[in-house]
């Protein structure tokens, strides 16, 4: 497993005496190694630049002590099994809260590892409603969630794309599945037809035998749930395949890198959604890119804001609570409400975001651009 330690404990010495500076480990679980490690570390980048940007404070005031905060990364593999080893080890390592995982897959099984633990845990990309709804008290989101998402996305499709006739693909992940099981509800309410309904894993790169069986039955629109390192290439045999239906995707299809694997496969006919607002409509989105940009020498991918949104929850609730133990700082971050990066950041009941925001993009002139 790949672990990495960001900020050292730091000593003040006062009067003749040493005192040791209080140093609090956060954890961060994502896929660190794989098809979609860039995603993984995009979202790791984003909690370091918290934890970072406290640091460079002088700490958070927390019970009246300065504490200082210390980055425990864990390279969960986008596996649901390796991601409850990962969780296991946070929780042995005693961190306070975890931001985290990337893949509702992983963050599902994983979660209840931490609600045995009593560790808090703020997924920034995890959209499979059923994360927030098995009735553990310290599980939250700062990202809308696939509800929300799939019926914009399914809405979308019918009514502005006027898709009569929808071909629905899933990775039979938690996340691709549970997405395109959305869609396919949204699609049929507004009154088109799903005409097939298809899968393949999220370790593919092969679709032709499905997109053949999906030309036959010549959809308008094809809309695939799953991550980038799958939409890419399977716009690209689209093309291969002369097949003219517009292509749909969610926001682990919504990356840049997404352009790359697809190549010349790609067109204006290709859209994605994010479940939040574009970067530069975000209230600290173009301040926060250019940062990224300095620190980590690229483009933000996709999660980095909605994770740093999810460590300043953690950081900003024990401040209030003046205590980082879980059982006296979680009231404070169920009552969560401040404006974040992403935008105001505030949880619901089953610890959801309660203004979840969902954009809809187009391919142009080879990025991806707000509709």
């Amino acid at each position: 497993m790949k672990k990495t330690i960001v900020a050292l404990a730091v000593m003040s010495i006062g009067l003749g005496a040493a005192h040791a500076q209080q140093v609090v480990k956060l954890g961060n679980a994502a896929p660190l190694t794989g098809t979609i490690s860039h995603l993984g570390k995009d979202l790791e980048n984003g909690t370091r630049m918290a934890i970072e940007t406290v640091n460079a404070q002088g700490g958070a005031d927390i019970g009246g002590q300065k504490v200082k905060f210390e980055l425990v990364g864990e390279d969960d593999q986008a596996d649901p099994r390796t991601g409850t080893t990962v969780a296991q080890r946070l929780v042995d390592a005693g961190v306070k809260g975890v931001i985290g995982h990337l893949n509702s897959g992983t963050s599902i099984p994983a979660s209840r590892i931490y609600d045995q633990g009593g560790v808090p845990q703020v997924s920034p990309a995890s959209t499979n409603p059923k994360l927030t709804l098995q009735n553990y008290k310290g599980v939250f989101r700062t990202i809308a969630n696939d509800v929300q998402q799939g019926g914009a996305l399914g809405d979308f499709a019918v009514k502005t794309l006027g898709a009569a006739k929808v071909a629905i693909i899933d990775d039979r992940t938690a996340y691709g599945q549970g997405l395109a099981d959305e869609t396919d509800k949204a699609v049929k309410a507004a009154g088109a037809q799903v005409v097939a309904r298809e899968f393949t894993t999220d370790k593919a790169t092969e679709f032709n035998a499905i997109l053949t069986k999906i030309r036959a039955a010549n959809p308008d629109v094809i809309f695939f749930g799953g991550m980038d390192a799958q939409a890419g290439p399977m716009l690209r045999q689209i093309k291969q395949l002369g097949i003219n239906a517009k292509f749909m995707t969610g926001d682990g299809g919504c990356s840049p890198e997404m352009i790359k694997l697809a190549g010349d496969g790609i067109s204006a006919n290709a859209y994605c959604s994010m479940a939040g607002l574009p970067i530069e409509k975000m209230p600290g989105g173009a301040k926060f890119r250019e940062d990224y940009k300095k620190r980590f020498g690229g483009d933000v991918q996709v999660y980095a804001p909605y994770a740093y949104d999810a460590a300043m929850a953690i950081i900003k609730a024990m401040e209030r609570a003046g205590s980082v133990e879980p059982a006296k700082y979680l009231p404070e971050l169920k009552v969560t409400n401040f404006d974040g990066v992403t935008g105001n950041v505030s949880f619901d009941e089953h610890g959801d975001l309660k203004e979840g925001a969902v954009t809809v993009y187009q391919f142009k002139d080879g990025s991806w651009v707000a509709l």
